[in-house]
């Protein structure tokens, strides 16, 4: 099973923000082809969203108002289950300063 892991930073962690443990976590999961791509995003200031309205495109650039919570980073899990999922999740470094969000990839019937 595919799930999409959303970390999201936290108004309130439980401990200071170190990035110094994410190789511990990220590297051994690499090795074992648990997690199959995983990227930091730019902050919300740079993002821009689009929609097609009316048959026009409209893009509005941000900044966006302000929020506690920001997704500034995802990862791709191949795992056999919600639990193993959970697992994986609950040992991220932002599990402890944010929180992280877990979604399975939909499966399309052809």
């Amino acid at each position: 099973m595919k799930y999409m892991m959303f970390v999201v930073s936290d108004s309130q962690p439980d401990e200071p923000k170190d990035d110094s443990d994410i190789d511990l976590w990220v590297d051994p999961l690499d090795a074992s082809g648990k997690r199959i791509i995983g990227e930091v995003l730019e902050p919300p200031a740079s993002s821009t969203v689009v929609r097609v309205r009316g048959g026009k495109v409209l893009t509005t650039r941000g900044p966006f108002a302000e929020t506690t919570e920001v997704i500034f980073g995802f990862d791709i899990l191949e795992v056999d289950s919600l639990e193993e999922a959970i697992e994986i999740a609950s040992r991220h470094p932002m599990a402890r300063n944010g929180q992280i969000e877990l979604r399975a990839f939909a499966v399309w019937d052809d």
